[in-house]
């Protein structure tokens, strides 16, 4: 072997073991006890967890005349400094763009900058006939997922629309992720607000309350039962979302869904914060009240709910967040989150006995990589997976605060929260790349994952 990690506590989705762990090259060659190899790490006293897997980000994403803060080099550092060893991004293509063009384009952007791997999905912003036509050799190309959404000009997505595109991935194996907004109530709660010259941040969730991301995802659910397609809802926040999606599963639909950090620590209280501040939490779909968090947990703790990534969309809050000063529909949508995911989760969620230790893998790394096609190349420990690992102290303490992470916007979302457990060392395919919070890696070391077909087809 040229590395063993030995006397860890090892931890998959399927179990809890004390193993070593041999690496051979890029991949996991035994799992065993007593084992021997050029170099040892000792991972006496932590967990080994599998590479986590965040299959939500916008990195180096323009919307108009701004570019989000983290690009492809400085998003993927901030990722793999909180152990997340694969990312899946979008295509930035909008309606009317040529689709295949769009994904080379974006992979140009990628390829030979991101720190850790990563996977992409297809945005389908349109379902002409040219767009549908590119969709099969796209997925035989790797390209497993593809997301749709209801709102936001110019990507959104009439009925017919849906429908067409749902028929499509699921001929070829593309497993359809929706955002599910409804976009004229949107348009009208947005007017009558701003017509009453309510204009700040705290106004914004008034603008996409729970029943407008709830029908759109009710609405989405029925069109894919026509057609007999499965479906991912995006980023739920809410029971009434959640309750729309588990009456699909009850009329016997194929049905997957994620929710991210922000919706189980933030509340719509957060946009009461003085001044401007609020802007700062201005993300779609909005926070809620209070009453949501343990809804959630309790979902992803009994596999109601699949996934947690982060959507992570950084902005700059100097000169970019103010844009919206004068109307919150102005506020660019998104906020940071790639770097903090799986410390949140194992010290709020593993800590406070909300999540076991195998399903917090299963959300944060496994439930990700089976849905979008990398498993078990990825978001596992097995024999022939890549060697990504996480070498993860249960006891260090770590408060934090936008000065100690690698995110590139000069705040934090979490900030001020003291979190147990945190990564002391990363590796990506049998490569030490963090150590002890600090990326000791290679930018541009990553490489693009393809994705297999997803298990329905």
């Amino acid at each position: 072997m040229d590395c063993i990690v030995k006397h860890g506590t090892v931890v998959t989705a399927a179990g809890v073991m004390h193993a070593d762990i041999g690496i051979k090259g890029e991949k996991i060659a035994a799992i065993g006890q007593n084992l021997e190899g050029d170099r040892v790490i000792d991972a006496r006293g932590q967990y080994v967890f599998p590479g986590f897997v965040d299959a939500h980000v916008h990195l180096q994403m323009t919307v108009g005349d701004i570019v989000t803060g983290d690009d492809f080099a400085s998003g993927t550092i901030a990722a793999a400094c909180g152990g997340t060893t694969t990312v899946i991004d979008f295509t930035s293509n909008c309606r009317g763009d040529d689709l295949l063009e769009g994904v080379t384009a974006r992979r140009a952007e990628a390829d030979g900058h991101v720190a850790v791997d990563y996977s992409m999905h297809l945005t389908l912003a349109d379902a002409t006939e040219k767009t549908l036509a590119q969709l099969p050799a796209l997925a035989e190309a790797g390209y497993a997922s593809a997301k749709m959404y209801t709102t936001y000009e110019p990507i959104r997505l009439a009925d017919g629309e849906i429908l067409r595109l749902l028929a499509t991935t699921r001929d070829c194996g593309i497993l359809p992720m929706v955002h599910a907004e409804n976009h004229d109530a949107i348009a009208y709660l947005t007017a009558e607000l701003l017509g009453q010259g309510k204009t700040g941040p705290r106004y914004h969730p008034l603008s996409r309350p729970p029943l407008v991301e709830a029908e759109a995802a009710h609405r989405v659910a029925v069109l894919a039962q026509l057609v007999d397609a499965p479906l991912y809802i995006a980023h739920l926040t809410c029971r009434e979302t959640l309750d729309t999606v588990l009456a699909a599963r009850q009329r016997g639909q194929l049905i997957y869904a994620e929710t991210c950090p922000q919706y189980l620590f933030l509340s719509q209280e957060d946009y009461e914060r003085p001044g401007f501040e609020g802007a700062k939490f201005v993300l779609s779909p909005a926070l809620r009240d209070r009453a949501n968090w343990d809804v959630l947990w309790q979902a992803l703790s009994v596999e109601q709910l699949q996934v947690v990534s982060t959507d992570h969309c950084p902005w700059y809050y100097e000169t970019q967040k103010v844009l919206g000063r004068d109307s919150f529909a102005q506020i660019p949508n998104g906020a940071p989150g790639i770097e903090t995911r799986v410390p949140l989760l194992f010290s709020e969620g593993v800590g406070k006995g909300r999540l076991s230790l195998r399903r917090f893998v299963e959300v944060c790394a496994t439930g990700p990589a089976r849905l979008h096609g990398l498993y078990p190349r990825k978001g596992t420990i097995a024999v022939g997976s890549d060697a990504d690992l996480v070498i993860y102290d249960p006891d260090k303490e770590v408060t934090l605060s936008f000065k100690t992470l690698h995110q590139q916007v000069a705040y934090c979302p979490f900030a001020g929260r003291t979190l147990r457990g945190y990564p002391r060392m990363v590796l990506l395919r049998g490569q030490v790349i963090v150590q002890d919070g600090e990326f000791v890696g290679r930018a541009g070391q990553g490489q693009f994952i393809p994705g297999r077909p997803f298990a329905f087809h």
